[in-house]
């Protein structure tokens, strides 16, 4: 039997509701909407589109979204002491450093720059380090909080579950798994030097695939009736956007997948924009009125 679908962009318009709500009473009840600012250096195509579209949709869910575009040349000192002034601006709730920098740009230092409570992409050590230790107040990467989502979504048990993460990246592998250990899966994180990739993963009940290689996965390392989350975006031979995961063969073994695009993606900048609506509301709960 055919898996079913879990359609990123449907829930990611359900969380957009969710958050458009939340932006409309924050507004009512401070006088402003939460403030998200982009830090764009450079003109990489691909970076200057996301940011485009992060800047977009927080607007049009009635927030303040701001893009600031800074040059190629842009020194280290530049950046910090921007990132310094979005720090004290009590207007802006969120600072997102788009990656990645340019080459003479360290992006441990920005990042580390950026105040913990406005750190939305939940890379600051702080940050990262209170999701390791499983304490609250934390702000967690916007991917995997969307992999969560789609999971609750689908109903999916996590508690017991046997849950494999495929690729160990700070920005969703490592992430992921301590989400998933918070939510009391058995998490195992598998990168290019694990063992027998395939036995493991054919042991997954959950199987998060964010390795970055066209069709790493195939469907018979996939576990019948399993869930399968494919954060993979790459193209293949024909040009043609896949996942990490052979997704017509993998859809045949397990019981929910997402599709390539359509899946994690949309929930991505969903996500992003729900954590900052959360800042907003951890911040205003901690500023003066």
């Amino acid at each position: 039997m055919a898996a079913k679908i879990l359609d990123g962009k449907a829930i990611a318009q359900k969380v957009r509701e969710e958050v458009r709500e939340g932006v409309a009473r924050f507004a009512a009840a401070h006088g402003r909407p939460p403030g998200l600012d982009v830090l764009l250096v450079g003109d990489d195509p691909g970076s200057v589109t996301h940011t485009r579209n992060k800047e977009k949709v927080s607007n049009e869910l009635g927030m303040r979204g701001r893009l600031h575009r800074l040059a190629e040349g842009t020194t280290e000192a530049e950046l910090l002491a921007r990132i310094a002034e979005l720090n004290a601006d009590d207007a802006v709730d969120g600072i997102l450093v788009q990656l990645p920098l340019p080459g003479h740009l360290r992006e441990h230092r920005a990042l580390d720059a950026v105040d913990p409570a406005k750190d939305v992409d939940g890379l600051h050590p702080v940050n990262a380090g209170l999701l390791a230790l499983g304490r609250p107040g934390g702000l967690a990467p916007c991917t995997p909080s969307g992999c969560m989502r789609l999971l609750a979504e689908a109903g999916v048990p996590i508690a017991g579950a046997r849950a494999v993460v495929v690729g160990r990246s700070n920005l969703v592998g490592k992430p992921m798994a301590a989400l998933l250990l918070a939510h009391h899966a058995t998490v195992a994180i598998a990168h290019s030097q694990t063992r027998d990739l395939r036995a493991l993963c054919r042991e997954a009940d959950i199987l998060v695939a964010a390795a970055g290689k066209a069709k790493l996965i195939g469907g018979d390392w996939i576990k019948e009736g399993a869930t399968v989350i494919d954060v993979g975006l790459n193209r293949d031979e024909a040009g043609k956007l896949v996942g990490d995961v052979d997704f017509e063969a993998a859809k045949e073994r397990a019981a929910w997948i997402t599709p390539v695009p359509g899946g994690v993606g949309p929930m991505t900048i969903a996500a992003l924009l729900a954590t900052t609506l959360r800042a907003a509301e951890a911040r205003a709960a901690k500023l003066p009125p």
